[in-house]
């Protein structure tokens, strides 16, 4: 069953991010029966040839390569999907006319300049042959966008409305700050904030997720509230916690100093 139609049948999808562009590391993350893989271009330094070798790999494995954009742009999204990526996902949305423009490059490619401008306004509509060859080409992309700023949430319902938009993925870090609560992902105004997202997209039959690298308690609790998109840590975050606590409890052991072991997560 494809992604779209599992999130469309109420079904969740499992996925993690992955920094990491080395063919053995991927074997690894196969045997964890992952749906997706984020594959993070805005803050991780991946050039375009190596973002598409890993969407090669990892398709090849039966598991969908996740591409978040540096920036959104119809443009750089056309490239990762030409990369081989089968979900996109926009950073910092915070208009539906970014959406609409996006929805244009992921789902009528290869369509662009003002013949798209004109369909995608509603000025112009495709004849059955061209829609047949656009839907075969483009049926399996899906659009995803991350909310996480309060003019997005205010604008959340022109957004959401956009046709061609597929899912929401909440980006809590980000948005956290922009409620001036940096990292607070238990407070009570926070939590009810995403709250209201998850119900939105809910009402919508649109898949949402928030990106956590905590604990897997996390990821239950925001499922147990609407969540179908679930993107869970990281393989440097897992790698990191793993290491940490591994290397304090030999250097405990051995009654050697642990060191500071820092408090701040890492934040993709």
């Amino acid at each position: 069953m494809s992604l779209k139609k599992k999130l469309d049948a109420g079904k969740r999808i499992y996925g993690t991010a992955i920094v990491s562009s080395s063919s053995v590391w991927a074997e690894a993350v196969r045997h964890a029966n992952l749906d997706f893989v984020f594959i993070d271009t805005e803050h991780m330094p991946l050039g375009r040839e190596t973002v598409a070798n890993m969407c090669a790999l990892y398709s090849a494995m039966g598991i969908s390569p996740m591409v978040r954009i540096p920036s959104p742009d119809p443009y750089i999204a056309c490239t990762a999907l030409d990369g081989g990526a089968s979900i996109i996902l926009a950073p910092y949305i915070e208009t539906a006319e970014q959406v609409k423009e996006l929805v244009g490059a992921v789902k009528y490619r290869p369509l662009k300049g003002e013949k798209l401008q004109q369909i995608l306004d509603g000025n112009e509509t495709m004849d059955e042959k061209l829609k047949n060859y656009i839907d075969e080409r483009c049926g399996v992309n899906l659009l995803f966008i991350n909310v996480e700023s309060m003019p997005a949430v205010e604008n959340l319902s022109e957004i959401l409305s956009v046709p061609g938009l597929d899912g929401v993925i909440i980006g809590p870090h980000d948005l956290s700050c922009s409620m001036e609560l940096p990292e607070e992902y238990t407070n009570p105004v926070f939590e009810e904030m995403v709250s209201g997202i998850i119900n939105e997209c809910k009402q919508r039959n649109l898949g949402i997720g928030i990106h956590l690298s905590g604990e897997p308690e996390q990821q239950i609790k925001w499922a147990r509230k609407g969540v179908n998109i679930i993107s869970h840590s990281s393989d440097i975050s897992l790698f990191r916690k793993i290491l940490k606590h591994e290397m304090s409890t030999i250097k405990t052991e051995l009654g050697d100093d642990p060191g500071n072991t820092g408090t701040h997560s890492i934040t993709i």
